[in-house]
C-alpha cells in the first residue's frame, strides 16, 4: 500500500443502512473528497428481522443483490482503497454472520459491523466536513434501525450516542400495514422521548450552536416542508413547520393515501415513524430549527479512509487514549512492538501476511497490558474482555475482537480449542498473529533495555518455524528455558517451533 494517495485516485464507500445501501465513490482532489458518483437502494434489512431477530432468506436476498449491482461499479476502484461498513440490522441480527459469508463471495472487501458510537463518529466526520458554518453543532440522523445524537466542534465529534429508535423499527412496531392513527403517533413519539430521557441532560448542558439533519428522514421532511411552503426564509426545518407536517399527516388513515409535494415513493412507508422520531426530538432537545447536510455515514467513512493514507489514522488516537486510559506501559509496550515488528518482517512473505495484518499487531502488542488496571491475576483475559466490549473509535466490531483474540492469546497455555475459535474468528493469519505476539512478549520478560541476543525467526512452512539466538545461549538461561516452555504451546496450536542457539540446539 502507498503512503500517500494521490490525487486523482478514487476512493469508495458501501454504506450498509437498515433501510438503504448506499454507494459513494469519489476522487480526492487537493485532500478533499469530492464524490463523482453515487447508488443508493431502500433494501430495508431491518424490515427482514423476525421475531427473533434472524435476517429472513428474502431480506438477505434482497441485500445480496443491491452488493452485486453495487460490485459492477466498483471496476476502477482499488479494494485497499474501498470500505464497506454495516450497522444496526446487522448489528442485531444473530444469523448476520450467514449473510456476511454470503456477502463475501460477492465483494471484494470484507464488511465491517461497526458499533453504534463508532457509526455517530462517523457520520459527524461526513457532515463536518460538507458544512462551512463554525462553532459547536448538534448533528442528528435518524437511520432505519437506530439514530445518532452527536455534539461537536469542527472536525471532532465531543459526545456521541447511538439509540434503538429508527425509521424501519418503529413503521413495525408502531405503524403496521401502513395504518396512520393519533394513538400509534403517539405512542411512537412516547418511546422516542423514552430514549431521548437517557441523554438529553447532558447534551442541553452541553449546549450548541446549530442544528445539523442529516440522510433520508430529515432530508424528506425538509424537503416537503419546503415545497409546502412551510419553512422559513433560508429553507431550514422549523418547529412549525413540522407541527405542520405532523397535522397534515395525522389527516390520512394510510400511507397509500398521502400527498406531500416533493415526498418520493420510497420513503413514503417509514415517514411517519420518520416524523413521529424527529417531532420527539425536537421536544426533548427544545429545538426550533435544524439546518440539512449532505454529508452522511458514506462520506464519513471515505474521509476515514482517506486519513489512514495520510497517516491521521484514527485508530492509532484510539490505541494511545486506551494506554492512557489504563496506565499501559509504554516502554514496555514499545518494546514488545519493536520485536513484533522484527519478527513480523522476518516471516511476513512466507506466511502471506499483509500490511493490514501488520497494523493490527503493532496495534494489540501496544494494548496486550491494559488489563493489568483491572488485575494481575488473569489480566490478558481482562484485556481481551476489554477490548472485546468497548467502543473504540475507528474499530470495526470484527477489528475489536481480532484484536481481542490477540491480546487474549499472548501468554499462558494455548488450548487446542481456542484454536479451533480463532480460526473462526480470522483463519489462519490470525493464528500466526497470535503466535509472533506470544513471541515478541516472551522475548521482553525482563522489562529491560538491556540487549538482546540477535532473535531471527523464519518459517519452512506455516507449520514449522524456526527462531535463531544469536550467541552463547548459556548467557541467556531464562529466556532460553522460556521459549524451551514455549515449544509445547505451539505445538498445541500445531506449529513447530525449533530454536537455533549455540549449546541449545534442538533435537
Amino acid at each position: 500500500m502507498s503512503d500517500f494517495l494521490i490525487d486523482e485516485e478514487l476512493l469508495a464507500a458501501i454504506d450498509m443502512g437498515s433501510n438503504s445501501f448506499h454507494l459513494a465513490i469519489a476522487r480526492v482532489d487537493h485532500g478533499e473528497v469530492k464524490k463523482v458518483a453515487s447508488m443508493s437502494e431502500k433494501v430495508q434489512l431491518a424490515a427482514g428481522l423476525d421475531e427473533n431477530k434472524n435476517l429472513t432468506e428474502a431480506a438477505q436476498q434482497r441485500g445480496l443483490a443491491c452488493l452485486s449491482r453495487f460490485v459492477g461499479r466498483l471496476g476502477s476502484v482499488q479494494p485497499n482503497r474501498l470500505r464497506i461498513v454495516a450497522t444496526n440490522a446487522l448489528r442485531q441480527a444473530k444469523n448476520g454472520h450467514e449473510f456476511i459469508q454470503k456477502a463475501a463471495e460477492i465483494l471484494p472487501k470484507h464488511i465491517e459491523i461497526i458499533a453504534g458510537r463508532e457509526e455517530a463518529r462517523l457520520i459527524y466526520l461526513g457532515v463536518s466536513h460538507t458544512m462551512v458554518n463554525s462553532g459547536r453543532r448538534l448533528v442528528i440522523d435518524i437511520g432505519g434501525g437506530s439514530t445518532e445524537l452527536i455534539i461537536g466542534e469542527e472536525f471532532e465529534p465531543i459526545h456521541t450516542e447511538s439509540l434503538q429508535m429508527g425509521c424501519v423499527a418503529f413503521t413495525k412496531a408502531f405503524f403496521v400495514d401502513g395504518e396512520i392513527n393519533q394513538k400509534s403517533f403517539d405512542k411512537a413519539v412516547v418511546a422516542a422521548r423514552k430514549e431521548l430521557s437517557g441523554i438529553a441532560n447532558t447534551y442541553k448542558e452541553a449546549g450548541w450552536d446549530t442544528v445539523v439533519g442529516s440522510s433520508g428522514t430529515i432530508k424528506a421532511c425538509r424537503q416537503i416542508t419546503v415545497n409546502m411552503g412551510w419553512s422559513n426564509e433560508k429553507e431550514e426545518l422549523t418547529r412549525d413547520g413540522l407541527d405542520k407536517l405532523k397535522e397534515k399527516l395525522l389527516k390520512y388513515k394510510h400511507v397509500a393515501e398521502m400527498e406531500f409535494d416533493g415526498l418520493k415513493e420510497d420513503r413514503r412507508a417509514v415517514l411517519p415513524a420518520g416524523i413521529a422520531i424527529l417531532y420527539a426530538i425536537f421536544d426533548v432537545l427544545e429545538l426550533d430549527k435544524l439546518v440539512y447536510s449532505d454529508g452522511a455515514l458514506r462520506e464519513g467513512v471515505m474521509y476515514d479512509l482517506l486519513g489512514r493514507f495520510q497517516h491521521e489514522d484514527i485508530r492509532d488516537r484510539s490505541v494511545q487514549a486506551l494506554m492512557g486510559r489504563y496506565n499501559a506501559d509504554p516502554k514496555q509496550a514499545e518494546r514488545v512492538v519493536n520485536m513484533a515488528q522484527h519478527l513480523f518482517d522476518g516471516v511476513a512473505d512466507s506466511l502471506k501476511l499483509t500490511t493490514e495484518d501488520s497494523d493490527l499487531l503493532r496495534r494489540a502488542a501496544y494494548l496486550h497490558e491494559i488489563g493489568l488496571a483491572i488485575s494481575h491475576a488473569g489480566y490478558h483475559r481482562h484485556g481481551a474482555y476489554l477490548l472485546q466490549h468497548s467502543d473504540i473509535a475507528g474499530f470495526s466490531q470484527i477489528d475489536q475482537n481480532h484484536l481481542s483474540h490477540l491480546v487474549a492469546h499472548h501468554r499462558r497455555k494455548l488450548r487446542s480449542d481456542a484454536r479451533v475459535d480463532v480460526m473462526k474468528v480470522g483463519g489462519n493469519k490470525l493464528v500466526y498473529l497470535c503466535l509472533l505476539l506470544r513471541l515478541a512478549v516472551l522475548l521482553n520478560h525482563s522489562r529491560s533495555d538491556q540487549m538482546l541476543p540477535a532473535i531471527e525467526l523464519t518459517v519452512g512452512n506455516a507449520q514449522q518455524w524456526q527462531l535463531s539466538v544469536s550467541g552463547n545461549a548459556a548467557q541467556w538461561p531464562l529466556l532460553v528455558a522460556d521459549l524451551h516452555d514455549e515449544q509445547a504451546q505451539f505445538k498445541h496450536w500445531d506449529v513447530e517451533l525449533d530454536i537455533q542457539s549455540e549449546q541449545f540446539v534442538d533435537e
